[in-house]
């Protein structure tokens, strides 16, 4: 027998004899929630403070009016209370319009954002932008007021493109409709 198998054997049955199978299974029990526990701890999170992969900053975009405030590149902009994708204005487009060689989905979700700049509601409609493959920029998942599957037309989880000649999901638009009516 070499010497790694005598000291393995010796260690195993040193522990065999100090510990009992509760105290065992109190120590595996432990590392295994250890173990679950371990993605929680905080990191730095760089990507966060960057607006896209790899740290390529995107200059801020605003429309110029005063009644449509804040950034398009930023997922905090008031228009995208229900948005769930990339945002085009960060691929290649603005809030309302598709990058170059897409082309948007006339199937949409939308969502009903209250403007700070005159505290209404307005009706936005999302339009996915389709034909190129995914932008990966300024990835931006806001659920306010979402519905579950069974109401699809006010939920933002499925692939818009399908009115669209390609199916292949490139980024996301907020197109304003109209003011929504006030609830009595």
């Amino acid at each position: 027998m070499s010497g790694l198998d005598k000291f393995s054997e010796k260690l195993t049955r040193q522990v065999a004899r100090a510990t009992s199978r509760r105290s065992l299974l109190t120590l595996i029990g432990g590392a295994i929630t250890g173990a679950a526990a371990f993605p929680v701890l905080p990191v730095s999170r760089a990507q966060a403070q960057t607006h896209g992969h790899g740290g390529d900053k995107v200059a801020p975009q605003t429309t110029g009016n005063p009644q449509d405030p804040g950034d398009q590149t930023q997922c905090d902009y008031w228009r995208y209370c229900a948005i769930d994708g990339f945002l085009c204005s960060c691929c290649g487009g603005t809030a309302s319009s598709c990058p170059p060689g897409t082309e948007m989905s006339p199937i949409t979700w939308i969502g009903t954002c209250l403007n700070p700049a005159d505290n209404r509601s307005y009706i936005v409609s999302y339009n996915d932008c389709c034909g190129k493959s995914s932008c990966g920029r300024c990835l931006c998942n806001r659920n306010e007021r979402d519905r579950p599957m069974v109401r699809p037309q006010a939920n933002n989880d499925i692939n818009w493109c399908l009115g669209t000649s390609s199916s292949v999901y490139n980024c996301s638009t907020a197109v304003i409709l109209g003011v929504a009516l006030e609830q009595q």
